[in-house]
Protein backbone atom coordinates (compact mmCIF):
# COMPACT_ATOMS: atom_id res chain seq x y z
CA UNK A 1 0.00 0.00 0.00
CA UNK A 2 1.29 3.59 -1.29
CA UNK A 3 1.67 5.92 1.63
CA UNK A 4 0.37 9.98 1.06
CA UNK A 5 3.99 10.91 0.82
CA UNK A 6 4.93 8.48 -2.15
CA UNK A 7 1.32 8.89 -3.53
CA UNK A 8 1.85 12.52 -3.89
CA UNK A 9 4.76 12.84 -6.39
CA UNK A 10 3.20 10.40 -8.34
CA UNK A 11 -0.05 12.25 -8.27
CA UNK A 12 1.73 15.37 -9.33
CA UNK A 13 3.29 13.19 -12.12
CA UNK A 14 -0.17 12.65 -14.13
CA UNK A 15 -1.23 16.18 -13.19
CA UNK A 16 1.82 17.41 -14.97
CA UNK A 17 1.56 14.93 -17.88
CA UNK A 18 -1.97 15.46 -18.72
CA UNK A 19 -1.57 19.35 -18.81
CA UNK A 20 1.69 18.25 -21.05
CA UNK A 21 -1.21 16.81 -23.39
CA UNK A 22 -3.46 19.24 -23.06
CA UNK A 23 -0.57 21.79 -24.01
CA UNK A 24 0.41 19.50 -26.85
CA UNK A 25 -3.13 19.55 -28.16
CA UNK A 26 -3.41 23.22 -28.37
CA UNK A 27 -0.22 23.99 -30.34
CA UNK A 28 -1.09 21.16 -32.66
CA UNK A 29 -4.56 21.45 -33.69
CA UNK A 30 -3.58 25.16 -36.01
CA UNK A 31 -4.78 28.48 -34.39
CA UNK A 32 -8.35 27.62 -33.87
CA UNK A 33 -7.55 27.19 -29.58
CA UNK A 34 -6.50 30.67 -29.60
CA UNK A 35 -9.80 32.10 -30.14
CA UNK A 36 -10.97 29.03 -27.62
CA UNK A 37 -13.03 30.35 -24.53
CA UNK A 38 -12.28 29.49 -21.09
CA UNK A 39 -14.34 27.49 -19.27
CA UNK A 40 -12.75 28.74 -15.84
CA UNK A 41 -11.93 32.56 -17.12
CA UNK A 42 -10.01 34.33 -14.66
CA UNK A 43 -12.32 37.27 -12.92
CA UNK A 44 -9.33 39.83 -11.42
CA UNK A 45 -6.23 40.64 -12.27
CA UNK A 46 -2.95 38.30 -13.66
CA UNK A 47 -0.22 37.96 -11.72
CA UNK A 48 1.74 39.82 -13.74
CA UNK A 49 -0.82 42.79 -13.71
CA UNK A 50 -0.40 42.68 -10.26
CA UNK A 51 3.00 42.68 -10.37
CA UNK A 52 2.91 46.05 -13.13
CA UNK A 53 0.86 47.62 -10.48
CA UNK A 54 2.41 47.09 -7.57
CA UNK A 55 5.61 49.04 -9.29
CA UNK A 56 3.12 51.85 -10.48
CA UNK A 57 2.47 52.20 -7.60
CA UNK A 58 5.17 52.54 -5.33
CA UNK A 59 6.82 54.78 -8.15
CA UNK A 60 3.68 57.36 -8.13
CA UNK A 61 3.90 57.29 -4.57
CA UNK A 62 8.13 58.12 -5.15
CA UNK A 63 6.63 61.26 -7.41
CA UNK A 64 4.38 62.18 -5.03
CA UNK A 65 7.12 62.87 -2.36
CA UNK A 66 9.82 63.88 -4.78
CA UNK A 67 6.94 66.52 -6.69
CA UNK A 68 8.95 69.40 -6.34
CA UNK A 69 12.46 68.10 -7.49
CA UNK A 70 11.45 66.69 -10.61
CA UNK A 71 10.89 68.23 -13.96
CA UNK A 72 7.76 67.11 -15.33
CA UNK A 73 5.59 65.12 -12.58
CA UNK A 74 2.34 65.80 -14.05
CA UNK A 75 3.38 63.98 -17.06
CA UNK A 76 4.30 61.12 -15.47
CA UNK A 77 1.46 60.72 -13.33
CA UNK A 78 -0.71 60.89 -16.49
CA UNK A 79 1.30 58.11 -17.66
CA UNK A 80 0.52 55.78 -15.18
CA UNK A 81 -3.12 56.82 -15.42
CA UNK A 82 -3.00 55.86 -19.21
CA UNK A 83 -1.25 52.19 -17.97
CA UNK A 84 -4.22 51.76 -15.19
CA UNK A 85 -6.73 52.41 -17.90
CA UNK A 86 -4.76 50.02 -20.53
CA UNK A 87 -4.85 47.50 -17.88
CA UNK A 88 -8.81 47.89 -16.84
CA UNK A 89 -9.89 47.85 -20.78
CA UNK A 90 -7.40 45.06 -21.85
CA UNK A 91 -9.17 42.71 -18.35
CA UNK A 92 -12.59 44.37 -20.06
CA UNK A 93 -12.25 42.79 -23.43
CA UNK A 94 -10.91 39.35 -22.19
CA UNK A 95 -14.03 38.91 -19.38
CA UNK A 96 -16.37 39.64 -22.49
CA UNK A 97 -13.86 37.26 -24.58
CA UNK A 98 -12.11 34.71 -22.30
CA UNK A 99 -9.91 33.13 -24.54
CA UNK A 100 -5.69 32.37 -24.66
CA UNK A 101 -5.35 35.50 -27.05
CA UNK A 102 -7.01 37.84 -25.04
CA UNK A 103 -5.17 37.08 -22.11
CA UNK A 104 -1.59 36.79 -24.22
CA UNK A 105 -2.99 40.31 -25.44
CA UNK A 106 -3.12 41.36 -21.54
CA UNK A 107 0.32 39.89 -20.28
CA UNK A 108 2.25 40.75 -23.70
CA UNK A 109 0.98 44.76 -23.40
CA UNK A 110 2.48 44.58 -19.76
CA UNK A 111 5.78 42.92 -21.67
CA UNK A 112 5.94 45.80 -24.34
CA UNK A 113 5.47 48.39 -21.42
CA UNK A 114 8.77 47.60 -20.25
CA UNK A 115 10.36 50.01 -22.70
CA UNK A 116 8.46 52.62 -21.62
CA UNK A 117 9.03 52.00 -17.43
CA UNK A 118 13.25 51.90 -18.44
CA UNK A 119 13.62 55.51 -19.22
CA UNK A 120 11.20 56.22 -16.27
CA UNK A 121 13.90 55.06 -14.21
CA UNK A 122 15.89 57.70 -15.10
CA UNK A 123 13.49 60.57 -14.11
CA UNK A 124 13.16 58.84 -10.53
CA UNK A 125 16.74 58.18 -9.84
CA UNK A 126 18.03 61.53 -11.36
CA UNK A 127 16.71 63.35 -7.74
CA UNK A 128 19.14 61.24 -6.00
CA UNK A 129 23.12 61.55 -6.39
CA UNK A 130 25.40 59.69 -8.53
CA UNK A 131 26.91 57.11 -7.72
CA UNK A 132 29.57 56.13 -10.26
CA UNK A 133 32.87 57.08 -8.09
CA UNK A 134 32.15 54.83 -5.78
CA UNK A 135 31.48 51.91 -8.40
CA UNK A 136 34.27 53.03 -10.25
CA UNK A 137 36.87 52.95 -7.16
CA UNK A 138 35.56 49.27 -6.87
CA UNK A 139 36.04 48.02 -10.17
CA UNK A 140 39.63 49.68 -9.65
CA UNK A 141 40.31 47.58 -6.52
CA UNK A 142 39.20 44.59 -7.55
CA UNK A 143 40.43 44.33 -11.08
CA UNK A 144 43.37 46.64 -10.60
CA UNK A 145 41.89 48.03 -14.02
CA UNK A 146 38.91 49.25 -15.40
CA UNK A 147 37.90 46.62 -17.70
CA UNK A 148 35.25 48.35 -19.69
CA UNK A 149 37.90 50.59 -20.88
CA UNK A 150 40.52 47.73 -21.70
CA UNK A 151 38.72 45.11 -22.79
CA UNK A 152 37.53 46.97 -26.51
CA UNK A 153 41.36 48.05 -26.95
CA UNK A 154 42.75 44.54 -26.13
CA UNK A 155 40.12 42.86 -28.35
CA UNK A 156 39.86 44.94 -32.05
CA UNK A 157 38.65 42.34 -34.62
CA UNK A 158 35.72 43.48 -36.63
CA UNK A 159 34.66 40.21 -36.50
CA UNK A 160 34.34 39.61 -32.60
CA UNK A 161 33.24 43.43 -32.29
CA UNK A 162 30.38 42.66 -34.53
CA UNK A 163 29.59 39.45 -32.74
CA UNK A 164 29.29 41.12 -29.92
CA UNK A 165 26.95 44.20 -31.47
CA UNK A 166 24.77 41.28 -32.68
CA UNK A 167 24.68 39.71 -28.96
CA UNK A 168 23.82 42.88 -27.34
CA UNK A 169 21.10 43.49 -30.04
CA UNK A 170 19.53 40.03 -29.21
CA UNK A 171 18.13 41.01 -25.96
CA UNK A 172 14.67 41.60 -26.98
CA UNK A 173 14.43 38.67 -29.75
CA UNK A 174 15.41 36.93 -27.15
CA UNK A 175 12.32 37.68 -24.70
CA UNK A 176 10.47 37.73 -27.44
CA UNK A 177 11.39 34.35 -28.50
CA UNK A 178 11.08 32.50 -25.01
CA UNK A 179 7.95 34.27 -23.91
CA UNK A 180 6.51 33.04 -27.60
CA UNK A 181 7.70 29.29 -26.96
CA UNK A 182 5.86 29.26 -23.90
CA UNK A 183 3.02 30.63 -25.08
CA UNK A 184 2.34 27.99 -27.49
CA UNK A 185 4.38 25.13 -26.22
CA UNK A 186 3.58 25.25 -22.73
CA UNK A 187 0.57 27.24 -22.40
CA UNK A 188 0.24 25.90 -19.29
CA UNK A 189 2.76 27.41 -17.94
CA UNK A 190 2.93 30.68 -19.85
CA UNK A 191 1.56 33.12 -17.27
CA UNK A 192 4.14 31.33 -14.68
CA UNK A 193 7.10 32.69 -17.04
CA UNK A 194 5.52 35.57 -17.98
CA UNK A 195 5.02 36.39 -13.88
CA UNK A 196 8.96 35.40 -13.40
CA UNK A 197 10.12 37.70 -16.42
CA UNK A 198 8.17 40.55 -15.24
CA UNK A 199 8.61 40.40 -11.22
CA UNK A 200 12.72 40.10 -12.14
CA UNK A 201 12.34 43.11 -14.81
CA UNK A 202 10.58 45.37 -11.82
CA UNK A 203 12.53 44.36 -9.26
CA UNK A 204 15.83 45.24 -11.32
CA UNK A 205 13.95 48.81 -11.81
CA UNK A 206 13.48 49.01 -7.99
CA UNK A 207 16.86 48.72 -7.82
CA UNK A 208 17.89 51.53 -10.26
CA UNK A 209 15.85 54.11 -8.96
CA UNK A 210 17.36 53.67 -5.47
CA UNK A 211 20.87 52.96 -7.08
CA UNK A 212 21.70 56.01 -9.65
CA UNK A 213 24.76 54.35 -11.60
CA UNK A 214 25.27 55.68 -14.90
CA UNK A 215 27.58 53.59 -16.37
CA UNK A 216 30.76 53.78 -17.81
CA UNK A 217 29.49 55.38 -21.06
CA UNK A 218 28.13 58.37 -19.42
CA UNK A 219 30.87 58.74 -16.60
CA UNK A 220 34.06 57.88 -18.98
CA UNK A 221 32.55 60.78 -21.06
CA UNK A 222 31.95 63.24 -18.38
CA UNK A 223 35.21 62.62 -16.10
CA UNK A 224 37.35 62.04 -19.04
CA UNK A 225 38.70 58.95 -20.45
CA UNK A 226 42.36 60.12 -18.98
CA UNK A 227 41.52 60.81 -15.75
CA UNK A 228 39.95 57.21 -15.99
CA UNK A 229 43.01 55.54 -17.49
CA UNK A 230 44.84 57.35 -14.42
CA UNK A 231 42.41 56.06 -12.17
CA UNK A 232 40.87 59.02 -11.00
CA UNK A 233 37.42 58.69 -10.19
CA UNK A 234 35.10 62.32 -9.34
CA UNK A 235 31.95 62.38 -7.85
CA UNK A 236 29.46 63.74 -10.66
CA UNK A 237 26.91 64.76 -7.72
CA UNK A 238 23.94 65.90 -10.24
CA UNK A 239 25.87 66.61 -13.77
CA UNK A 240 23.90 63.78 -15.14
CA UNK A 241 20.54 65.80 -14.78
CA UNK A 242 21.57 68.28 -17.38
CA UNK A 243 24.05 66.26 -19.94
CA UNK A 244 22.92 62.86 -21.60
CA UNK A 245 26.13 62.83 -23.71
CA UNK A 246 28.17 59.02 -23.93
CA UNK A 247 30.87 57.80 -25.75
CA UNK A 248 30.48 56.42 -28.84
CA UNK A 249 30.56 52.79 -28.79
CA UNK A 250 33.77 50.83 -29.40
CA UNK A 251 34.26 48.28 -32.31
CA UNK A 252 33.56 48.01 -35.83
CA UNK A 253 31.80 51.41 -36.89
CA UNK A 254 31.05 50.17 -40.32
CA UNK A 255 29.65 47.07 -39.21
CA UNK A 256 25.62 46.37 -39.45
CA UNK A 257 25.23 45.22 -35.67
CA UNK A 258 27.18 48.01 -34.99
CA UNK A 259 24.95 50.44 -36.33
CA UNK A 260 22.18 49.29 -34.79
CA UNK A 261 23.33 49.13 -31.50
CA UNK A 262 24.54 52.76 -32.14
CA UNK A 263 20.74 53.87 -33.62
CA UNK A 264 18.97 51.99 -30.42
CA UNK A 265 21.87 53.96 -27.74
CA UNK A 266 20.75 57.21 -29.70
CA UNK A 267 16.69 56.10 -29.71
CA UNK A 268 16.56 55.80 -25.99
CA UNK A 269 19.73 55.24 -24.26
CA UNK A 270 19.58 57.64 -20.66
CA UNK A 271 21.81 57.73 -17.95
CA UNK A 272 20.40 55.38 -15.52
CA UNK A 273 20.30 51.08 -14.55
CA UNK A 274 23.65 50.42 -14.65
CA UNK A 275 23.79 48.62 -11.65
CA UNK A 276 23.03 45.50 -11.96
CA UNK A 277 23.01 44.90 -15.42
CA UNK A 278 19.60 44.12 -16.25
CA UNK A 279 20.78 42.91 -19.42
CA UNK A 280 22.36 40.51 -18.08
CA UNK A 281 19.85 39.19 -15.38
CA UNK A 282 17.48 39.32 -17.64
CA UNK A 283 18.60 36.80 -20.57
CA UNK A 284 19.95 34.74 -17.68
CA UNK A 285 16.33 34.33 -15.99
CA UNK A 286 15.55 33.34 -19.56
CA UNK A 287 18.06 30.67 -19.60
CA UNK A 288 16.90 29.79 -16.56
CA UNK A 289 13.27 29.23 -18.11
CA UNK A 290 14.26 26.82 -21.14
CA UNK A 291 15.62 24.70 -18.25
CA UNK A 292 13.05 24.80 -16.54
CA UNK A 293 11.30 24.09 -19.54
CA UNK A 294 13.52 21.04 -19.94
CA UNK A 295 14.46 22.39 -23.74
CA UNK A 296 17.93 21.54 -24.06
CA UNK A 297 17.67 22.42 -27.74
CA UNK A 298 16.64 26.05 -27.77
CA UNK A 299 18.81 26.42 -24.36
CA UNK A 300 21.85 25.28 -25.96
CA UNK A 301 20.78 27.26 -29.36
CA UNK A 302 20.76 30.73 -27.24
CA UNK A 303 23.71 29.70 -25.35
CA UNK A 304 26.58 31.61 -27.48
CA UNK A 305 24.22 34.58 -27.70
CA UNK A 306 23.81 34.52 -24.54
CA UNK A 307 27.78 34.59 -23.94
CA UNK A 308 28.22 37.20 -26.29
CA UNK A 309 25.21 39.17 -24.73
CA UNK A 310 27.04 39.16 -21.27
CA UNK A 311 30.58 40.03 -23.01
CA UNK A 312 28.84 42.85 -25.20
CA UNK A 313 27.41 44.48 -21.98
CA UNK A 314 31.56 45.73 -20.42
CA UNK A 315 32.78 45.53 -24.66
CA UNK A 316 30.67 48.33 -25.54
CA UNK A 317 30.94 50.53 -21.79
CA UNK A 318 27.22 50.34 -21.00
CA UNK A 319 28.49 48.49 -17.88
CA UNK A 320 30.84 48.16 -15.51
CA UNK A 321 32.17 44.36 -14.77
CA UNK A 322 31.03 44.18 -11.47
CA UNK A 323 27.47 45.09 -12.82
CA UNK A 324 27.57 42.02 -15.59
CA UNK A 325 28.51 40.09 -12.08
CA UNK A 326 25.97 40.87 -9.67
CA UNK A 327 23.59 40.75 -12.65
CA UNK A 328 24.11 37.49 -13.07
CA UNK A 329 23.67 36.54 -9.30
CA UNK A 330 20.95 38.73 -9.20
CA UNK A 331 19.18 36.77 -12.21
CA UNK A 332 19.67 33.61 -10.89
CA UNK A 333 18.56 34.97 -7.72
CA UNK A 334 15.23 36.38 -9.16
CA UNK A 335 14.60 33.02 -10.92
CA UNK A 336 14.53 30.81 -7.82
CA UNK A 337 12.52 33.05 -5.54
CA UNK A 338 9.78 33.79 -8.52
CA UNK A 339 9.66 30.19 -9.45
CA UNK A 340 9.38 29.15 -5.95
CA UNK A 341 6.52 31.90 -5.18
CA UNK A 342 4.47 31.04 -8.35
CA UNK A 343 4.61 27.01 -7.86
CA UNK A 344 0.93 26.92 -7.29
CA UNK A 345 0.00 28.99 -10.56
CA UNK A 346 -2.25 26.75 -12.89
Amino acid sequence: MQTAASAQPKEQKNINRTMRKQNKGKSGKGIGWLFRLDKNPRKGLLAVEWVAMGYLLLTTVLVLLLYTKMENPTALLMGRARVVAMTAALWLVYRLVPCPLTRFARIGAQILLLAWWYPDTYELNRTFQNLDHIFAQIEQSWFGCQPALLFCQKVTSPIVSELFDFGYGAYYPMIALVMLYYFFWRYHEFERAAFILLASFFLFYVIFVFVPVVGPTFYYKAVGLKKIAAAVFPPMHDYFNYHQDCLPSPGYVDGVCYQFVEGAKEAGERPTAAFPSSHVGVSTVLMWLLWHARNRGLLFALLPVYVLLCCATVYIQAHYLIDAIFGFIAGTLFFFVFLRLSRNFK
